[in-house]
């Protein structure tokens, strides 16, 4: 990693995951393959910024620690990349055991559950959702039929005022890694 850290992708411990390695490795990593309008690759990093105000939109009151959940819901991406949906089926449970793997080594690094509570990684997921029916239709070329059709229809009052945003990766970074340690201070 940059930082200077070996990750045994395998076997991986928590004192070897760095934030910086997962928000710079995050905001280089393109959803949607890289096939998305605009002059950068909507990255990881900036979904996972999006998911996060989601989430905190969906829960009253949101617990921090939860909020930097759905922060990091993505951060095994940082070294194994973004496979779309068919892919990871594709691959089969090999692919899921190594992302539940480096999930758990991450959350236990910044003083999360190993496994986050199903209700609670319900609604990260149902965030996730959210966002990716607005980036379909802002950068993906989705109409909004065909993005309801696979994401389900957002609540209005949840997305208004929020927006896809592209820009250089170093940003993106730099965003990623001010956010968790907000949300590290409000968890302490």
């Amino acid at each position: 990693m940059l930082s200077g850290r070996r990750l045994d992708l395998l076997d991986p411990t928590p004192v070897d995951i760095e934030i910086e390695d997962i928000a710079h490795g995050l905001a280089f990593v393109a959803r949607w393959n890289g096939q998305t309008d605009g002059d950068f690759a909507y990255s990881v990093a900036e979904h996972s910024l999006l998911v996060e105000r989601l989430y905190s939109r969906l829960i009253p009151r949101p617990e921090p620690k939860w909020q930097l959940a759905a922060l990091l819901h993505d951060a095994p991406e940082y070294v194994i990349g973004d496979m779309i949906s068919p892919v990871k089926n594709a691959v089969g449970p090999a692919y899921d055991e190594l992302d539940k793997r480096l999930a758990a080594a991450v959350h236990l690094r910044f003083g999360l559950p190993a496994a986050i509570p199903t209700p609670v990684k319900k609604m990260i997921k149902k965030a996730d959702r959210i966002s990716a029916w607005m980036e379909a239709t802002t950068i993906a070329g989705f109409t909004n039929a065909e993005a309801t059709r696979f994401f389900g229809t957002p609540p209005a009052d949840i997305i208004d005022g929020l927006r896809i945003v592209l820009r250089p990766p170093m940003e993106a970074r730099a965003d990623y890694t001010a956010r968790h340690a907000e949300l590290m201070r409000l968890t302490e």
